[in-house]
């Protein structure tokens, strides 16, 4: 499904693209009208400041007016660092020397509770491919575990490709997104990557989306590892694979994720030539946003603050708060011995983020109502594409900050949050939406709880 010579064909064919095509696609990105290959391609090319200041500012517009002032906070939970995969980026990668680790369901109830007491409710499940140490079995029943036992409302996953037998019990027991990234869709690239490794097969890996779907999940997300290979082709393959499913099953990615490679233990970062600049990442997050205005762009605590914070206006709707990338991390006793699967460059608190959220003008979101009341799939993607999604995702951003605020925030948020809140349910434009909003605030402050749209 990805033509290697066919992308670059696209890509070279649109070099050195006038003023006036980059300024003609740019219009036609904001206007929200699907872009052809070529169209992307001018953006991808485009070098002209002007029209680099244009691309981030429409993608700005376009988050603005799709996700609004909204940005969903989650944190990954490690529960194994065994893997029986070789990835040459990787810390946790086979050939590396140190005690591997697997949380016990005790262990995993634990960590769900200190997540807890952070305020999460959404969290990302990464597990280390490892049939023997971590089967399909022990990933369900760590989820259950999760939502046995804590107040976490909705459990992404993020394990290997897999089975469509497996990925239905992923399906029954009630995950979110299902998560994976091709980390790179250079087919040479990729097997060069994942030597000796069961992984390393890249055909299987792509399709493993295809499996998903097969087994009843229809919420996917995507992503890629920038610095593997050429980032302009990896953007393009990323959004041919987008169309792919949207072509086939009418839905394509519920989100995209946009990790920078970063150092990890066992490898060099002077051994990849294709290391993405602060400027061309930049790039390419926008324009992804431009050429997939619907999809939910999620960036991670690899970027610095100053990245994170720059981007969250231009096109990012998902970030990551108070971080731990080594198993049982969120644990004191199990964080200063475990390795990490790479390193941290945003290492604030929940609080510290979200406090910086408000203070930009942001709504920290903590809402899963569309998981909850099956608003997913291409049922998510035909409100958000007739722009209805704001009406639903801003009240309910606002009653979730309202509980955060309240149960976790110090004086200092106590007393700004709530008058922020406040504030923007006032700006809320429909009149029924806005009472409803303001009394089930009211309700939420009096001590009622889980009040949604």
């Amino acid at each position: 499904m990805i033509d290697k010579n066919y992308i670059y064909k696209v890509i070279n064919n649109a070099k050195n693209p006038s003023l006036e095509d980059v300024d003609q696609v740019i219009e036609k990105a904001r206007k929200r009208i699907k872009l052809t290959h070529h169209e992307i391609a001018i953006l991808l090319n485009a070098k002209d400041k002007q029209h680099l200041d244009m691309i981030y500012d429409v993608a700005g517009e376009l988050k603005q007016e799709i996700y609004g002032e909204r940005v969903v906070i989650f944190a990954p939970l490690y529960i194994s660092n065994y893997c029986i995969n070789n990835c040459k980026y990787c810390g946790y990668r086979r050939d590396n020397k140190f005690h591997r680790k697997k949380l016990t369901f005790e262990e995993i109830k634990g960590q769900a509770k200190l997540l807890e007491q952070l305020g999460h409710k959404r969290l990302a499940l990464e597990v280390g491919e490892h049939p023997k140490e971590t089967p399909i079995d022990y990933v369900v029943k760590a989820i259950q575990t999760i939502y046995d036992h804590s107040s976490i409302r909705r459990i992404n996953v993020n394990i290997a490709a897999t089975t469509v037998a497996e990925y239905k019990k992923l399906k029954d027991v009630g995950i979110g997104t299902y998560i994976l990234f091709q980390e790179t869709y250079d087919r040479d690239a990729f097997f060069y990557q994942h030597p000796s490794s069961v992984k390393g097969d890249y055909d299987y890996h792509f399709h493993a989306f295809d499996r998903a779907f097969e087994a009843g999940i229809d919420d996917v997300g995507a992503g890629v590892l920038f610095g593997l290979a050429d980032w302009k082709f990896e953007v393009m393959a990323l959004i041919m694979h987008n169309e792919y499913l949207e072509d086939k099953y009418g839905v394509g990615f519920h989100t995209i994720s946009v990790p920078r490679l970063k150092k990890a233990e066992g490898m060099s970062l002077e051994d990849y030539p294709h290391m993405v600049s602060d400027e061309e990442f930049k790039r390419l997050v926008t324009i992804l946003r431009l050429s997939v205005p619907y999809v939910g762009m999620i960036l991670s605590t690899r970027e610095p603050i100053s990245m994170r914070s720059e981007l969250i206006d231009h096109g990012i709707s998902q970030v990551s708060a108070g971080s731990k990338t080594d198993v049982g991390g969120y644990h004191d006793e199990f964080h200063e011995h475990e390795p990490n699967q790479f390193e941290l460059a945003d290492e604030r608190s929940v609080l510290e983020v979200n406090k910086a959220l408000i203070n930009k003008g942001h709504i920290p979101s903590y809402c899963t109502a569309c998981y909850r009341n099956g608003r997913t799939g291409d049922r998510f993607m035909r409100l958000a594409k007739s722009g209805k999604i704001g009406l639903i995702c801003e009240p309910n951003a606002l009653m979730t900050l309202t509980e955060y605020v309240l149960d976790y925030g110090d004086p200092e948020l106590i007393h700004s949050g709530i008058q922020f809140i406040k504030d923007h349910a006032e700006n809320i434009k429909d009149t029924k939406v806005k009472e409803k909003l303001n009394t089930n605030i009211a309700r939420i402050i009096a001590g009622e709880r889980d009040l949604f749209f």
